[in-house]
């Protein structure tokens, strides 16, 4: 039994790419925790994804056991974060569950949006903070430009930051020395009521739902029956255990520990993330303050390039949301398209991330819809709607008006790209709020329509800004603007995958880079094709595919013209009918590259 004052909970936050991770794995080996020939890069990614993309998108969490240079032996918990701003909902959880954190930035780099967000949760969440200084082995550091920079932007005390190098193991032993002496140790009694935080939870193929906790108070131990708050059932315990990083089972966990359960729970939707759990009998009657539930922010449609396979894309999408608390779905059928689902995510990137543990985990080839985000329609009637997808827009007449989501974007950029990133803003119909210098860097605060941001809004700022600007945002609210829904119609057939919200001043231009992407994307036919952009009745947008033609009259040597007039008048009555029948196939590719916007 571990003392309190000899845990320590922490987690590592920081940008994409400033070292996370591999701080993660240096302090796992230089502790010993994991033999040296299980040790690998990104320790705590599992998913392939997460290896393959070198990003972390769930947070892990690893128990590491520490002898201090004064001989005492200490207990870390780690957790191990996600950088990505899609996956702020991991970062907020987890930072529920510590007390405390190492604040890691690249020291090439400096602070970044993401920095800012991250430690933005930390300190709201009531988090001591350890500067850590990361990457001092590359030439480009300058760790006191960016400690001044840490103080400046962020506001908290870097003069005795970490200097640190991950890749190498500089610094490392400082480090494991900070965690304990200057993050606090958690707080509770071992005799009070049981009260303990469900962080996490995911189904395992063996052992059911295993559900992480973060005790508070009293003590949990194997058989125990113990009841979920949020919706009152009762299991009972049947395995408890730490994971270093693999699982290993023991007694009991106490006060400020870190660990898992399993209790025979088939469901994960009966394990609410943030829930309290306590005993049946004597159990605590304060729920601890939950954290808020994870909004989606993009929604798109996913159906199956095969309709055969509309069954294998349910099992799969289901076993997804049994494991990302933060995916909803719901069907959807499209005439296009066939069956297929309705996902709502919070992010592009969780989206592509979604997307690929389909295609790659249970082989299904899918198409994706233009991603859309959550209007709110005024009825005329005072009624409010939500509409998720534009195809299911209610007639115009019905509607007062139409209100779309607004975020307010932070972006830091080096100063010689800020007039490219202002204009970039206003083209995407944004507000500047606030614009201030932290050394040679610009910090711009905009308020900008999500459906902007959507489509490309990250890869076009990478691009103007040669991959130096970060981003980051939050939902602000509501407003009213003059939207209208644009359908793209395919030999006069409107492709209900490609309707879209546009501006009514955007429309016109809009539609006509579409047209124009499609003329190209879709083969020709035997037939003429047309391909129009329409607001309502009025097409704003035409371009024409030209039929691919048979040269009837080859055959025809001299003789009199009508011969060939007469073949000739045959083979246009043909096309005609044939363009009123027939059918045009949109490659998958098409949608696609349609769907991604240049500016």
């Amino acid at each position: 039994m571990t003392p309190l004052s000899h845990i320590r909970n922490f987690s590592i936050v920081a940008h994409i790419d400033h070292g996370k991770s591999t701080l993660a794995d240096r302090l796992i080996q230089s502790t010993g925790t994991v033999e040296a020939r299980d040790m690998k890069e990104q320790l705590l990614d599992s998913m392939d994804i997460e290896r393959e993309r070198g990003i972390t998108i769930k947070a892990n969490t690893v128990r590491i056991d520490y002898k201090a240079l004064n001989g005492e032996n200490y207990v870390l918990n780690l957790i191990d974060t996600p950088g990505h701003v899609d996956f702020a909902y991991e970062v907020s959880r987890s930072m529920r569950a510590v007390e405390g954190s190492l604040l890691v930035v690249d020291s090439t780099q400096g602070v970044e949006a993401q920095t800012l967000a991250n430690v933005y949760q930390a300190i709201d969440a009531g988090h001591d903070i350890v500067p850590v200084l990361n990457k001092i082995d590359l030439p480009a550091a300058d760790c006191d430009r960016v400690a001044a920079q840490i103080e400046d932007v962020i506001g908290i005390d870097a003069s005795d930051a970490l200097r640190v190098s991950a890749k190498t193991g500089i610094g490392i032993a400082e480090t494991l020395e900070a965690i304990v002496h200057r993050l606090p140790a958690p707080r509770g009694t071992r005799d009070a009521p049981l009260q303990a935080m469900l962080v996490d939870s995911w189904y395992d193929p063996y052992l059911g739902v295993v559900v992480l906790v973060r005790i508070m108070d009293g003590v949990l131990r194997k058989n125990d029956r113990v009841k979920f708050m949020s919706n009152g059932t009762v299991h009972q315990v049947d395995r408890i255990g730490v994971f270093r990083p693999q699982m290993e089972p023991v007694e009991d966990l106490g006060p400020g520990e870190i660990g898992f359960i399993t209790a025979q729970i088939k469901q994960v939707r009966d394990t609410r993330v943030g829930d309290t759990i306590t005993s049946e009998k004597k159990g605590t009657e304060i729920a601890l303050p939950g954290f808020k539930p994870s909004q989606p922010v993009v929604f798109c449609g996913l159906f199956p390039v095969d309709s055969s396979e509309f069954e294998d894309l349910r099992d799969a999408i289901d076993k997804l949301a049994l494991n990302d608390a933060s995916f909803s779905f719901e069907m959807e059928s499209s005439a296009a398209l066939g069956f297929g689902f309705r996902c709502g995510f919070l992010g592009l990137l969780h989206l592509e991330v979604i997307r690929d543990r389909i295609e790659r985990e249970y082989n299904i080839d899918l198409i994706t819809t233009a991603p859309s985000v959550v209007y709110h329609l005024h009825m005329k009637d005072g009624e409010v709607r939500e509409m998720h997808n534009p195809a299911d827009m209610p007639d115009v007449t019905y509607i007062d008006h139409v209100e779309e989501p607004r975020i307010k974007a932070t972006i830091l950029v080096p100063d010689d790209y800020l007039g490219d990133i202002l204009k970039l803003c206003q083209d995407r119909r944004g507000i500047q709020l606030d614009l201030s210098y932290a050394g040679n860097r610009a910090m711009v605060v905009y308020d900008l329509p999500l459906n902007e941001v959507v489509f490309d809004f990250y890869d076009r700022l990478k691009s103007v800004t040669k991959g130096y600007a970060s981003f980051d945002y939050n939902l602000t609210g509501y407003a009213e603007d003059n939207l209208v829904k644009m359908q793209i119609l395919v030999n006069a057939e409107p492709v209900d995958a490609l309707s879209m919200m546009v501006h009514r001043d955007r429309a016109e231009a809009r539609g006509r880079s579409m047209c124009e992407k499609l003329k190209d994307l879709i083969p020709r036919h035997m037939f003429q094709i047309p391909i129009q952009a329409a607001i309502g009745g009025k097409v704003i947008a035409r371009e024409t595919i030209s039929a691919l033609r048979k040269d009837v009259t080859a055959k025809c040597y001299g003789g009199d013209a009508t011969r060939k007039r007469k073949l000739l008048d045959k083979q246009k009555a043909g096309k005609k009918k044939m363009r009123q029948f027939g059918k045009v196939e949109i490659p998958q590719e098409a949608f696609i590259s349609a769907l991604k916007m240049d500016g």
